[in-house]
């Protein structure tokens, strides 16, 4: 991650109305137009539920206490949730201007109350808990120079080295399991080397760990120039991408309107999302401003967590109902290619929170009350959890 409506009739027969009046749609059988259904939105309260400022760790060359700063990704699992703060550590691990070289994760619960915490050394983009384990895996160090950790429930941490050097020639970042696998995005390609895109360069690795060596083994998924099928323009016809940024990555959940169960990636500064079944089967859905992660609502009840990475915080996003299916985005108008070097900026908005409509790439801006919320990392989690 970086830091800084209605369907055609012809479509029916390819859809599918939930009980709770979604319409939903296989990716392989779209409509010709797809549009989602309209919705009147009920509206959304946020407030702050942990702050860095209050927490503590031990700078990596000082030694001394120091607040936590720069929370990005976000997940849960067993009942709490975990964040990773980047401490001001540089996208190919260099230190902080304070000369720290750690990020920390921390574990909390839903109510902000800190469980545990851990430093690891580099800068934490990405994070996910492995739903079959427990364990927590966070990448370090988007551009160059990555590598892996992984936190077991009991709280230790492994650190582990990829097989060999990264051939899309960046770092890595956002990660999910998908179908047993585990799935890391290729951030950051033609760091060194030629520049992106570039049809040699894999998008998004299936990783495997070998917990003797502590060696991650990377094999590709699918490439930057992979060829794939519009999703919202000439619906199914046919494309060949030109990824530059690949970041955040989700599964799509089976409540949403389109991609159901899918691996999703967002490539940020290209503002597109690419979904896929498998790794030959690619829809790519352009979208009109660049975004970071996504998070869908999975029930009537529950909260979206939020990181702002500027403010140091993590938010509660709660509304009297969620509309099961409603995909969530964090808008990062500042990370499209193109954006000025100072930003925000006319024309490049603070981050914001938006409703995708995943048949149409359309993203409308959310009105929160109670507060502000410029997020990054986003995650929701469902009444029963």
């Amino acid at each position: 991650m970086r830091t800084s409506k209605t369907l055609t009739v012809a479509a029916v027969t390819a859809a599918a109305i939930t009980a709770g009046g979604l319409l939903t749609v296989s990716a392989l059988a779209s409509p010709a137009h797809p549009a989602a259904p309209k919705q009147n939105f009920p509206s959304y309260s946020v407030k702050v539920i942990l702050k860095g400022a209050n927490l503590r760790h031990k700078n990596s060359k000082t030694g001394k206490n120091e607040a936590l700063s720069l929370p990005d990704d976000i997940t849960q699992y067993g009942g709490n949730l975990y964040t990773a703060f980047q401490n001001g550590v540089g996208p190919q691990g260099q230190a902080a201007t304070d000369g720290n070289k750690d990020s920390t994760i921390v574990e909390f619960t839903p109510g902000g109350s800190v469980v545990g915490q851990w430093d690891v050394t580099g800068k934490v983009d990405g994070l996910t808990a492995n739903p079959a384990t427990g364990d927590v895996i966070a990448t370090v160090n988007e551009d160059l120079h990555s590598s892996l950790y992984d936190v077991t429930p009991g709280g230790t941490v492994v650190h582990y080295q990829y097989n060999k050097a990264l051939p899309h020639n960046g770092g890595t970042d956002a990660i999910s399991f998908y179908k047993g696998q585990m799935m890391i995005s290729a951030s950051a390609p033609g760091t060194t080397g030629a520049a992106a895109p570039n049809a040699k360069y894999p998008a998004v690795y299936v990783v495997t760990l070998n917990s003797t060596t502590r060696v991650a083994t990377v094999k590709p998924y699918f490439w930057d120039e992979s060829s794939a099928h519009r999703a919202n323009v000439h619906l199914g016809a046919g494309v060949k991408l030109a990824l530059t940024d690949p970041d955040s990555n989700e599964v799509v959940p089976s409540v949403a309107p389109r991609f159901r169960n899918d691996f999703m990636l967002t490539s940020q500064g290209d503002e597109e999302q690419i979904y896929s079944a498998n790794s030959g089967s690619l829809w790519v859905l352009k979208l009109p401003a660049s975004v970071d992660d996504t998070a869908w609502a999975t029930s009537w009840g529950g909260t979206l967590y939020a990181t702002d990475n500027g403010a140091g915080t993590v938010n509660a996003v709660d509304s009297r109902l969620f509309w099961p299916g409603t995909a969530f985005v964090a808008v990062t108008p500042c990370d499209e290619n193109g954006a000025p070097a100072t930003c925000p900026g006319p024309g490049f908005p603070a981050n914001y929170l938006g409703l995708l409509d995943m048949y149409n790439g359309q993203i409308t801006k959310v009105e929160l009350h109670g507060g502000t919320l410029h997020p990054q990392g986003m995650v929701f989690v469902d009444a029963s959890s």
